[in-house]
Formats: C-alpha cells, sequence, structure tokens
C-alpha cells in the first residue's frame, strides 16, 4: 500500500491507498485504540479492483495528535475523513463506508453531515447510535442526568499507562497485548501471525486529556465519575454523541449491512466495557442496582434505530457470526470481504 498525508482541518493525516486510481471506491475508518494498519488482515481478502482508502485518525497510526472536542461528539472525526475524501476523490463521488466500533459512529456522523459520499456502509460492531454507556432502554434514555459512568473518567489507568508507556508484555489484563486477545477478538489464535503489527495499532495511539482517554468530571451519581469535554471517550458519551434520529431522518438513506460477533466483548448488551454491567458483577464496587443504574442494551438499541430506518424508506441487512468476538473483520476476514462485496 501507498501512504499519503493528507493536510485536514489544520493537522496532517497519514493515510494508507490501494487499487487503481478510477477503481470501485471504499473508505475504512477504523475504531479505538487501532489504527489504519488494523485493516490490513481484511486487505488479503479483496480484489484488486478496489481503490481502498484508509486514513489514521487524528491521535492514531502516523496522523497527528490533534486535540479532539469531544462537545462535537465525533464530529472531529467526521470532517477529519470528509476532507480526506475530498482530497482523494473527485468532487460529489460516493464511496462504500466500512467502519469498525467507534469508526462505525463516526461513519454515521459522516453519513449525516456529508450524505452526498456515503454510497453504503458496512458498520462492524458499532458503537450504539446513542454513544457508550449511559442509558438504559432501547430509546436511549439517559440513566442519570450528568450521564455518569461515561467518557474519560471510565478508563482503566493502568491501562491508558501501559499504552503511554508502549508496553508489548502480557502480564496482566490490563496490558495491551492481552486486552487484543481477550477483548478485540473471542479467540486469541485468529490474530494468528498478524499479532505483533495488530498490537503496534493498539499501541499507536496518543494518549492524554486531549485524545485517549480524554478528561473528566465528578459526579455525584454512581460511580463518580461524569464525562468531561475533550478527549476520545467523551466523544462517545451519550451527552455529546446521540444521533439516533439525525441518522433516521437521512433524506437519501444508503443500503446498511451491520456485521456483528455473538461473542464481543466491547460492543453487546452485556460490554465488559460498560461500567454498569461490570457493576452487575459486582467488579465495580457501591452499584446501585438494576432499576437505578441498568447496563446498556447496546445491540438492542442499534437494531431499534435500524429498524425505524429501514421504516422511513431505507434498507439494513444485520449479519451475525457465531463464536466471533469485537472483529469479524479479522476473525472472520474472507467472510466479512463476502459481505463487504455483496454490498458493493
Amino acid at each position: 500500500m501507498e501512504e499519503v498525508t493528507v493536510a485536514a482541518r489544520g493537522t496532517s493525516l497519514n493515510v494508507l491507498v490501494t487499487g487503481p486510481a478510477d477503481g470501485t471506491p471504499v473508505l475504512l475508518v477504523h475504531g479505538n485504540c487501532s489504527s489504519a494498519d488494523f485493516w490490513r488482515p481484511l486487505l488479503r481478502h479483496l480484489p484488486p479492483g478496489l481503490r481502498i482508502v484508509a486514513p489514521d485518525l487524528r491521535g492514531y497510526g502516523r496522523s497527528a495528535a490533534a486535540p479532539v472536542d469531544a462537545t462535537r461528539g465525533l464530529r472531529d472525526f467526521a470532517d477529519d475523513v470528509a476532507a480526506v475524501l475530498d482530497a482523494l476523490f473527485p468532487a460529489g463521488r460516493a464511496v462504500t463506508v466500512v467502519a469498525h466500533s467507534m469508526g462505525g459512529g463516526v461513519a454515521m456522523q459522516l453519513l449525516v453531515d456529508h450524505p452526498s459520499r456515503v454510497a453504503a456502509l458496512l458498520l462492524e460492531a458499532p458503537v450504539s447510535p446513542y454513544g457508550f454507556g449511559g442509558t438504559r432502554d432501547l430509546d436511549g434514555t439517559p440513566t442519570t442526568p450528568d450521564f455518569a459512568g461515561t467518557g474519560g473518567g471510565t478508563a482503566n489507568p493502568d491501562f491508558v499507562r501501559r499504552l503511554a508507556e508502549g508496553d508489548r508484555n502480557d502480564d496482566g489484563p490490563t496490558s495491551p497485548l492481552s486486552v487484543l486477545r481477550t477483548a478485540y477478538v473471542a479467540d486469541p489464535a485468529s490474530l494468528g501471525p498478524d499479532e505483533q503489527l495488530l498490537l503496534d495499532t493498539v499501541l499507536s495511539t496518543a494518549t492524554g486529556d486531549d485524545n485517549y482517554p480524554g478528561d473528566s468530571k465528578p459526579s455525584a451519581n454512581w460511580p463518580g465519575v461524569a464525562p468531561g469535554d475533550r478527549g476520545v471517550l467523551n466523544t462517545m458519551a451519550p451527552n455529546h454523541f446521540n444521533i439516533a434520529a439525525d441518522l433516521v431522518a437521512v433524506a437519501a438513506k444508503p443500503p446498511i449491512a451491520w456485521v456483528r460477533g455473538d461473542k464481543d466483548a466491547i460492543v453487546s448488551d452485556t460490554s465488559f466495557f460498560d461500567l454498569a454491567y461490570l457493576g452487575s458483577l459486582g467488579v465495580v464496587p457501591g452499584w446501585p442496582g438494576a432499576d437505578a443504574c441498568p447496563p446498556q442494551p447496546m445491540v438492542g438499541q442499534t437494531r431499534a434505530v435500524l429498524d425505524r430506518y429501514a421504516a422511513a424508506d431505507g434498507a439494513y441487512t444485520e449479519i451475525v457470526y457465531e463464536n466471533c468476538g469485537h472483529s469479524p473483520h479479522i476473525e472472520r476476514p474472507a467472510d466479512f470481504a463476502a459481505e463487504l462485496l455483496k454490498l458493493l
């Protein structure tokens, strides 16, 4: 693949590009704590006729660690991606967008704000349209008025420290390598010979209040922390990111394929990254109970919103892989590639 640098909104983004200039355009948007190189296991299963563009989002990979304004939700990332499309594709040319995890929220925002740029959308284990954590039902009703238990203060501090230090060891559950093996995939053997490459993408994450995980605010509600206004995790806090109504209201609705694994540890109705679910397991002390703070029904929320999208003259397909975790394009690359080609 070729690497190019794109100047986007005052920052510098590294972008991986491959395929003929006149090939079918595909945009790959990676998720949190990864980079464009996270897509490399998939690329081996795609035909050569595609024009693939995969940017490192700001603060990841070899892109500049520009500050992330979380009050805009995921718009800093989405506007950066739109700038990449403007630089690398002719004006008005629509692309098929493939997006993973947090990148799924970026892709939803791109569709809402730049609808003419999106021909079709493949959402892989996407963040809920109501954000990450802090909501109690399929309508995205907030659990507390200040969205306690979401945002930058919810990250494990030891994981953040080890990210910043570039720790490549597997001694303990909070090491980046252990998280890659246990949270990103259902079976660590599926990482195969790409394990160190994929670990490189995790360790490329810029850390701090302006990047990952972001800042936080104290809360009188359990677990004592509320989202701040800077950095990555706050972009997905439900006070800053709630795109459900806007997604349903998009006038020209491209087809959506929603791909997920049934063993996803990150985006699920029983997410090990949702403090409410961890509280219900006794991992986070003081949980006030299911009536006050139920786990977020992430998968149910996404399905409910996509049902509304379909009822408003859109269309979507849900594809679930058995015994598969958070990264189907790594765990089931041939099947995932087939879904993308079907969408194309």
